[in-house]
């Protein structure tokens, strides 16, 4: 957001402004409707320890909120916690035996990540694999003796077992994109299927209170609108679960895309496939999400060095936080109980570089925590206008709202936000935050909102990403 271009002028002004980029567009919000409390969505993969442990991110967790993290690819490329073959190194090893587990690492990043306030889904599996050699990403030898090596894991973590801990850790996940081959599963389709039963029973045996699912498919399937065509062996997995009452209390997913609203389309779809495949109590998990450039992974895979930095540099940049800002506001109305950004990690599609440095895209994570640690949301008057994404919230009790706006598509110009029937008589002033790099959020503007009804005009360009944060008082 250019400073030079902030609008601190009268709407209707702004509209005849000679030198105005593009139309005026308008949002609306009804402060005197206070709704539902927005819901904390803006989980993340991985933990803030990294680097062999000379990293920690702890405090950038606790500064953008993360209500919950996912334990998937940590460490990765070369993970030595979470992963099953890291927690319990000897496959042929007796798995009612404390001596049989190595869970040091695990416990300082568990630990670490119960610290900061975020509570857990713990991935029972092992990370992908790109390399040719596959060494993890293969069916265990003994299903078995590995379903019960994921029970001590569980009791470790839950229970006290083994020195271990009684963290509230509610979701267990088994496996990792089974779908996902040769990189994350080499078996097939039925010895995927055997190896979920057998763990999630087992686990459900032996804690009861705890929420057993997965498998956090690839691949959810052909979308037309919202309509979902799951494919082969998603419909397998999920007819197999009622054959044999294998528990699934949550269905996780995975979407990857350039558009936020596919990610909404698609959990409607899944939703729907669920309800119908008769797992109507089953919670809906996106948990993994990132923005696509292009919608293309080429940029990903690419050999050529240039190329795969551009590409991660649109994921981090500000493309990235204009994308997770409007993914962030648009799945407040999506039927999904739990979502998690890939990743939090340093590196690669993190929120941070390889030494720590916030992302543009982290500050699309703190703007958002701003707008989520308010009371309620403000109900929108007309439609959103094409390529903007917006979501107010406000609490009379501590004389604070904020709105979360987003230009994740189209032409940049200037945009009126107005808030009718503010939550508070009296005087308001506010300040315009804009997005910037290294997560920052820099202060473009401010001044008196009015009483009554709130008024502010700025301009914002594409992608960008704007906080508008209101204060009772002068």
């Amino acid at each position: 957001m250019d400073r030079r271009r902030f609008l601190s002028i009268p709407p209707a002004a702004v509209a005849c402004a000679a030198d105005t980029p593009a139309a005026v567009v308008e949002l609306a919000f009804d402060g005197a409707r206070p709704g539902r409390p927005v819901r904390p969505l803006h989980g993340v993969n991985g933990g803030p320890l990294a680097v062999g442990g000379t990293l920690d991110l702890s405090a950038r967790w606790k500064e953008a909120a993360f209500p919950l993290a996912r334990l998937h690819d940590c460490h990765w490329p070369n993970p030595d916690v979470v992963d099953v073959h890291a927690v319990f190194p000897n496959p042929a090893a007796d798995p009612d035996r404390p001596e049989s587990y190595d869970f040091e690492r695990t416990d300082e990043l568990v630990n670490a990540i119960v610290a900061t306030g975020a509570r857990i889904v713990f991935r029972l599996g092992e990370s992908i694999e790109h390399q040719k050699v596959k060494r993890r990403a293969r069916p265990p030898r003994d299903p078995a003796r590995w379903a019960a090596a994921c029970v001590g894991i569980a009791r470790h973590y839950t229970d006290g077992w083994a020195g271990g801990f009684r963290h509230p850790i509610r979701y267990w996940e088994v496996w990792n994109e089974p779908d996902n081959r040769p990189a994350c599963w080499t078996g097939t389709d039925d010895e995927f299927l055997r190896l979920y039963s057998l763990t999630a029973k087992a686990l459900k045996a032996r804690l009861t209170n705890l929420l057993v699912g997965g498998p956090g498919f690839g691949n959810s399937g052909r979308l037309d609108g919202t309509r979902l065509e799951p494919p082969p062996f998603v419909a397998k997995f999920l007819t197999h679960c009622t054959a044999d009452a294998a528990p699934l209390d949550f269905f996780s997913w995975h979407c990857y895309t350039n558009d936020p609203g596919e990610l909404v389309r698609r959990a409607t779809g899944v939703r729907a496939a669920l309800d119908a495949a008769g797992f109507r109590a089953a919670e809906s998990h996106l948990n993994e999400w990132n923005h696509l450039p292009g919608n293309d992974w080429g940029g990903l895979l690419s050999r050529d060095a240039d190329e795969r930095e551009r590409w991660y540099a649109r994921v981090g940049g500000l493309e990235g936080a204009a994308f997770a800002a409007a993914a962030l506001c648009q799945l407040q109305d999506a039927p999904v109980d739990a979502a998690n950004y890939f990743t939090a990690e340093p590196g690669g599609m993190g929120l941070f570089g390889q030494h720590g440095v916030p992302t543009a895209t982290f500050g699309a994570f703190r703007a958002f925590a701003r707008v989520a640690g308010l009371a309620a949301r403000l109900p929108m008057v007309g439609e959103m206008p094409a390529g903007l994404t917006a979501l107010a919230t406000a609490s009379a009790q501590k004389g604070e709202a904020a709105v979360l706006v987003a230009r994740h598509a189209g032409r940049g110009g200037p945009v009126v936000l107005r808030v009718a029937e503010a939550p508070w008589p009296g005087p308001t002033s506010y300040e315009v935050l804009a997005v910037g790099e290294r997560g920052r959020l820099n202060r473009v503007a401010g001044g008196s909102a009015g009483v009554g009804t709130w008024r502010t005009a700025f301009d914002l360009g594409g992608p960008e990403v704007a906080l508008v944060a209101f204060r009772r008082g002068g």
